[in-house]
């Protein structure tokens, strides 16, 4: 049995007659009724009062009836999902962004493709990059923005940005008005570090290792905004790509970092060898001409 023996079957009960319906559907009057037959032969039922003049359902023919057009109905309703689907009309793309990137670009790019497809929509999370992998690799996000070095077996990657660190100060600090700063010339000061969830957390504590020093850590956060308020109250010093430095107010100020210099490599990722939404892999190929022109 397949959708078609209870099609031919719900348009038998429609006419009230095999010949109307055979003619209507345009196809043989012995081919409907071969079909029925089969419909009967599987189900182990007879459907239709064959002995009277006028064609009148059994009464199991009543019940696969009701039950045979709410089967029809579904799988009409699957064949417009299905189109909406192909055709780019509907969708949801989950995606996983740091809240520590540039907030200006990404937003302009979601909306310019909201524009394209209105009925495609966006589920966005904010984390760390760690968070972001982990959930990418797990299927909880299509796709992510995530600090390089990725796990190239696992992932493919639309690298998009490569930038530098500066250090965030308050104003009166003594090192704010240096064109540079050696990483070694703040090993005395209180740092301020975004959380474990954060590549970023590491690299610092990394690259102040090889500097000769291990941070004095005051405070950590998720957030850049709360994390240059501390650094305007004179809590500690933070590690910021230029990227943010350009949105931090007058309450700070920003420095290069040299010996050794630190930096980041931004890429979008997405899980190699799995199913991707029809609505995902569209936004996939709409981000990379868009990250290529950026």
């Amino acid at each position: 049995m397949d959708i078609k023996h209870l099609q031919y079957f719900i348009e038998v009960v429609k006419f009230k007659s095999f010949t109307r319906a055979a003619n209507h559907l345009f196809i043989t009057q012995p081919t409907i009724s071969k079909m029925i037959k089969n419909l009967e032969e599987d189900l182990g039922v007879t459907l239709f009062e064959r002995s009277r003049k006028k064609l009148v359902l059994t009464d199991a023919g009543q019940v696969i009836y009701e039950q045979a057009k709410s089967i029809d109905q579904a799988f009409r309703n699957l064949q417009l999902e299905l189109d909406d689907l192909l055709n780019l009309k509907k969708g949801v793309i989950r995606l996983g962004l740091p809240p520590i990137i540039d907030t200006g670009f990404f937003p302009k790019m979601i909306g310019s493709f909201h524009e394209k497809y209105p009925n495609i929509t966006f589920h966005l999370v904010e984390d760390g990059s760690k968070k972001i992998e982990e959930e990418v690799a797990a299927g909880g996000l299509h796709a992510g923005v995530v600090v390089l070095p990725a796990n190239e077996d696992e992932f493919e990657c639309l690298s998009y940005m490569k930038e530098d660190f500066r250090v965030v100060l308050h104003p009166d600090h003594p090192l704010a008005a240096r064109d540079e700063i050696e990483l070694s010339e703040l090993a005395i000061e209180p740092f301020i570090l975004f959380n474990k969830d954060f590549v970023l957390h590491d690299r610092i504590l990394s690259a102040c290792n090889r500097a000769g020093f291990h941070p004095k850590v005051v405070s950590e956060s998720s957030q850049w905004e709360f994390i240059e308020e501390m650094a305007a109250c004179k809590l500690g010093v933070a590690l910021f790509p230029e990227s943010i430095c350009c949105h931090l107010s007058d309450k700070v100020r920003s420095v290069k970092i040299v010996n050794p210099s630190m930096g980041w490599h931004l890429a979008v990722i997405w899980r190699k060898d799995h199913y991707l939404p029809y609505a995902a892999r569209e936004w996939l190929q709409y981000a990379q001409k868009q990250l290529n022109q950026h």
